[in-house]
């Protein structure tokens, strides 16, 4: 019946688990992430010899833990991946509450290691940051709220979901981690402008968010510095912008060569926020240009197939995941040739850390989960019938 009326191939229930899994799959995004992940390794292998020699730990000390939590980033990917979109919904809010309470206790057990900006739990042995698990379980409660409003007599979803990205905003400036803030602040836009908001109401708000930041400038040190750092002419050759930016231009297009870089011995964050300029320094713009590819196809594939998804949860979801996770790779590129104030932000899969890897394997594994193919009517049905 759901054949005739939907046009679509009924399910083969008796099916193995790996093999539908495969047949449904965003095959073009699991290879993108796959080779992501494959280039993480080769540059991490680059840049954090240096690191791991000034703090007396072998040189591949790093390497192996990045290869370690990106093992276990992507079996976590692949069985989240196999969720269906109502059990993606329950990890989302269940991760989100989890992450919420986190932040609320970072203030009185976090740590800053010396960076001014208490974001992580220290164990000793790893450190966790609350906030990297938080986008994506904040995005899944978003839509789960704005699509539960559409219904009739649902509840306000969207009042209740203007509540939450306030308190989450509020803990992430408090860190301060504006620029985890200002992905939290989109990825709501693009879920609420998905969800039928007004132009009118986008444009109140985005004057709220312009004043907030003013606000934020004229009372945080730490945002105002940045802020003058990013507008003055002029690069301090010495600080971390001024030896990204020379990098970049010394890769040119093919590289200098691979181990001939020199930035990683001089940049402290070279295996993480500014890993985009050890791979252009020594493999030059195609490398990066391929980065940037890879990205785009994960973005783009994820919401081709959503704009074809009859459920508003799952396209909201869906394409609140897709857009932080390209736009946080776009921050961290944009950074690292000063088309952006710094922001401290990883780049997905590529630069070095647990919490980073580990949050972008839940990300995109629920992202795969939600734009895989399922026995349902597209959208694009219900419009030709309706003619």
């Amino acid at each position: 019946m759901t054949e005739m009326v939907y046009g679509s191939n009924p399910v083969r229930v008796s099916e193995p688990v790996l093999p539908r899994w495969w047949r449904t799959i965003d095959k073009w995004s699991l290879t993108a992430i796959m080779v992501l992940f494959g280039i993480g390794l080769l540059l991490g292998l680059a840049a954090s010899v240096p690191l791991a020699s000034r703090n007396g730990l072998n040189d591949f000390y790093y390497v192996q833990r990045q290869a370690f939590f990106g093992t276990v980033a992507l079996l976590v990917m692949v069985g989240v991946s196999m969720m269906p979109p109502t059990m993606i919904r329950r990890l989302g809010v269940i991760g989100f509450a989890g992450a919420f309470v986190a932040l609320l206790l970072l203030p009185f057990f976090g740590t800053d290691f010396g960076k001014g900006a208490v974001r992580w739990f220290s164990f000793g042995f790893a450190s966790v940051q609350p906030s990297e698990f938080l986008k994506p379980g904040f995005m899944v409660m978003v839509a789960w709220l704005m699509a539960s409003s559409q219904e009739v007599n649902g509840p306000p979803g969207k009042a209740v979901s203007f509540g939450l990205l306030v308190a989450v905003v509020l803990l992430l400036a408090i860190q301060p981690d504006f620029g985890q803030a200002a992905l939290i602040l989109f990825g709501w836009g693009v879920i609420y402008f998905v969800a039928g908001a007004p132009m009118t109401l986008i444009a109140i708000i985005t004057g709220i968010v312009g004043a907030a930041a003013t606000i934020a400038y004229e009372t945080s040190e730490h945002f105002a510095r940045r802020i003058d750092g990013f507008l003055n002419p002029e690069i301090d050759p010495r600080s971390q912008i001024g030896y990204a930016t020379n990098a970049i231009q010394q890769g040119g297009f093919f590289g200098v060569g691979v181990g001939e870089g020199q930035v990683k011995w001089t940049l402290p964050d070279a295996h993480t926020d500014f890993i985009i300029a050890v791979a252009a320094e020594e493999y030059g713009l195609i490398l990066v240009l391929l980065i940037i590819a890879l990205y785009g196809t994960i973005v783009v594939r994820s919401l081709f197939r959503l704009m074809r998804e009859r459920d508003p949860f799952t396209r909201m979801a869906g394409t609140g995941l897709a857009c932080i996770f390209g736009v946080q790779a776009m921050i961290n590129m944009g950074v690292a040739v000063r088309l952006l104030p710094a922001k401290g932000m990883t780049l997905p899969f590529v630069s070095y850390g647990g919490s980073s890897v580990i949050a972008a394997g839940i990300t995109v594994g629920m992202l795969l989960a939600l734009t895989r193919t399922r026995p349902q009517g597209e959208i694009g049905d219900i419009l030709r019938r309706g003619r």
